[in-house]
C-alpha cells in the first residue's frame, strides 16, 4: 500500500483563496490593505529565497509587503531602532525578522523588541508564554502549518499518540504545546524525542501521528513507522540530488497511511500561516 500524499501546495492555495476574501473585507473596514514588514539582515541565500516568496505570497492575496534589507554588518542598535519605528507605523500590522541573524546580533533581544501585537512569527516570549497557557495571540507559523495539514487531511488528532522528533523553539516545543491543549483539533498525547532520546525507533513506532523536524536527512526510515500512521516531514535538506526531508520518503510512503512530501508539504503551509497571522493582527485593530 502506498501512503496518501498530503499536498501542502494544494492546501496552501485553498487557504490563500480564503485569505484573499478576508483581505478584501479588511480593506473596506480599515481603509487600507493589511501590511506586513519583513526585515532581512545579511545575504543568507535561503533567507533571500524565503523573503522573495513571502513578497509574492503577499501580492497574491492583496497584503502590502514592506521589505527592509540590511547588510551583514548592520549594527544591532540600528536594527532595534528600525523595529521601534515599525512598531509605531500604523500602515504595518505584522513584523517578521528573518532568521538566522548575523552572529553579532542578539536574536532574543531582537525578538523581544517586536510589538507583541505585531509578532506574526509568534516567537515573542509573551506569545510563547500565552501559547503554553492555551491563549496564543499568534501560533508560530510552521507548527500552525503542520496543524492545518493534519486537520485538512482528515487526520484525527484528539486522543492520538503523537511523536515529535525535534525539540526546537521554532517547531518541536510549540507544536507539542498546540497539540496537547484541551481544545478543538488538539487533546493529543504528545512525546518529544531529541538527540538524547534512547531507542528513537521504538518511540516512533508508537506514533499514530509522527512529525519529524530533526534537521538531518533520513532520520526516520520505513521500519521506524507504525503501519497506517500519518507522517509529517518538516525537514528541508539540500543535497546534491536536490531537496529532501528528514524522512526516507520512498520507504516510509510504503508503510504510512498519509505522508507530506518535501518539497511541497510543510514549506508552503509555513508561508501561508504567516499571511493568516497578518490578517489576524490587522483584524485586531478593528477591536481597539
Amino acid at each position: 500500500m502506498t501512503a496518501q500524499i498530503i499536498d501542502g501546495k494544494a492546501i496552501a492555495e485553498k487557504i490563500r483563496g480564503e485569505i484573499k476574501n478576508e483581505v478584501d473585507e479588511l480593506k473596506f473596514k480599515l481603509g487600507r490593505a493589511p501590511g506586513l514588514a519583513v526585515v532581512l539582515v545579511g545575504e543568507d541565500p535561503a533567507s533571500q529565497v524565503y523573503v522573495r516568496n513571502k513578497r509574492a505570497d503577499c501580492e497574491k492575496v492583496g497584503i502590502n509587503s514592506f521589505e527592509y534589507r540590511k547588510p551583514e554588518n548592520f549594527p544591532e542598535t540600528e536594527l532595534l531602532a528600525l523595529l521601534n519605528d515599525l512598531n509605531q507605523n500604523q500602515e504595518i500590522d505584522g513584523i517578521l525578522v528573518q532568521l538566522p541573524l548575523p552572529e553579532h546580533i542578539d536574536e532574543n533581544r531582537v525578538l523581544c523588541a517586536i510589538d507583541v501585537n505585531k509578532d506574526v512569527d509568534g516567537f515573542h516570549p509573551v506569545n510563547m508564554g500565552k501559547l503554553l497557557l492555551g491563549q496564543p495571540l499568534f501560533l508560530p507559523c510552521t507548527p500552525a502549518g503542520v496543524l492545518e495539514l493534519l486537520v485538512r487531511s482528515g487526520t484525527r488528532i484528539e486522543g492520538a499518540e503523537v511523536v515529535i522528533v525535534g525539540r526546537s523553539n521554532i517547531v518541536g516545543k510549540p507544536l507539542a504545546m498546540i497539540l496537547m491543549q484541551k481544545a478543538r483539533n488538539a487533546n493529543a498525547t504528545v512525546t518529544i524525542c531529541h538527540t538524547r532520546t534512547k531507542n528513537l525507533a521504538e518511540h516512533c513506532r508508537r506514533a499514530e501521528i509522527l512529525v519529524v523536524a530533526a534537521g538531518q536527512p533520513m532520520t526516520v526510515t520505513g521500519e521506524m513507522v507504525r503501519p497506517g500512521a500519518t507522517v509529517i516531514d518538516v525537514g528541508v535538506n539540500r543535497l546534491e540530488t536536490g531537496l529532501v526531508g528528514d524522512v526516507d520518503f520512498e520507504a516510509v510512503s510504503q508503510v504510512a497511511g498519509k505522508i507530506s512530501p518535501v518539497p511541497g508539504g510543510v514549506g508552503p503551509m509555513t508561508r501561508v500561516m504567516l499571511l493568516k497571522n497578518t490578517i489576524k493582527a490587522a483584524s485586531s485593530r478593528l477591536k481597539k
